[in-house]
C-alpha cells in the first residue's frame, strides 16, 4: 500500500472521514483505550467547521479513504495564545483494516512537510495524558513533551487532561506535492 495520495477534504468527502473517525474510536474501544475518541461523537459538522478556518486531509488508496488528519494554525483552547509559529495537528486515523503498519507514521510526516512549507518551523499536538502508548507514539515520532493542559473542553464530553508535544520542522527537508 505504497501508493497513497494525500489531498485536501472537500464537503463530498466528510461522510468518508467520520467513518475513518468512527471507525478509529470503535477500535480504541477495542483495544481498551476507553477514555479517549468516542463513536458519533462528531459528524459531518464538525468537519466542516474545521475546514472553514483549518484543513483536513485525506489519505486515499485505490480511490479510498484510509486515512485524514485537521490541520489548525491555531489552537488556543490547548496552547492559549501563540504567535503564528505552529501547524496543529488533531484527529490523526487511519484506517487499520487497510493499510499496513507505520500508514499513521506516514501521514504525520505529510502533515509536519505541509507545516514545514506554510512557512511555521513547529508542529504542535496535545494527547490524552493518561493515554501512555499514544504518548510514546509521538515521543517515538520526534515529539517533545513541552507542557501539560489541565481541563482542556471535549465536543460532548467532560474536559480531559492532555500532554502538550511539539516537534521543530521546516530544517531544510524538500516539500512533496
Amino acid at each position: 500500500m505504497n501508493a497513497l495520495r494525500f489531498r485536501l477534504a472537500t464537503d463530498a468527502d466528510l461522510a468518508s472521514v467520520v467513518r475513518l473517525r468512527d471507525d478509529a474510536a470503535h477500535w480504541m474501544l477495542a483495544q481498551g483505550v476507553t477514555g479517549q475518541w468516542r463513536p458519533g461523537e462528531l459528524g459531518v459538522d464538525h468537519f466542516r467547521r474545521i475546514m472553514e478556518n483549518g484543513e483536513v486531509w485525506l489519505a486515499e488508496a485505490a480511490g479510498r479513504a484510509v486515512g485524514a488528519w485537521e490541520l489548525w494554525w491555531q489552537d488556543e483552547e490547548a496552547w492559549g495564545p501563540q504567535p503564528s509559529t505552529a501547524g496543529y495537528v488533531h484527529r490523526l486515523m487511519v484506517d487499520r483494516g487497510s493499510v499496513p503498519p507505520g500508514t499513521g507514521r506516514r501521514l504525520l510526516r505529510v502533515a509536519e512537510r505541509r507545516v514545514a512549507e506554510a512557512g511555521r518551523p513547529l508542529v504542535r499536538l496535545d494527547c490524552l495524558a493518561d493515554n501512555a502508548p499514544l504518548n510514546a507514539y509521538y515521543l517515538a515520532a520526534g515529539y517533545r513533551v513541552v507542557g501539560r493542559k489541565e481541563g482542556k473542553p471535549q465536543p460532548g464530553g467532560t474536559p480531559k487532561s492532555f500532554t502538550l508535544l511539539e516537534k521543530s520542522v521546516g530544517d531544510g527537508e524538500e516539500p512533496s506535492r
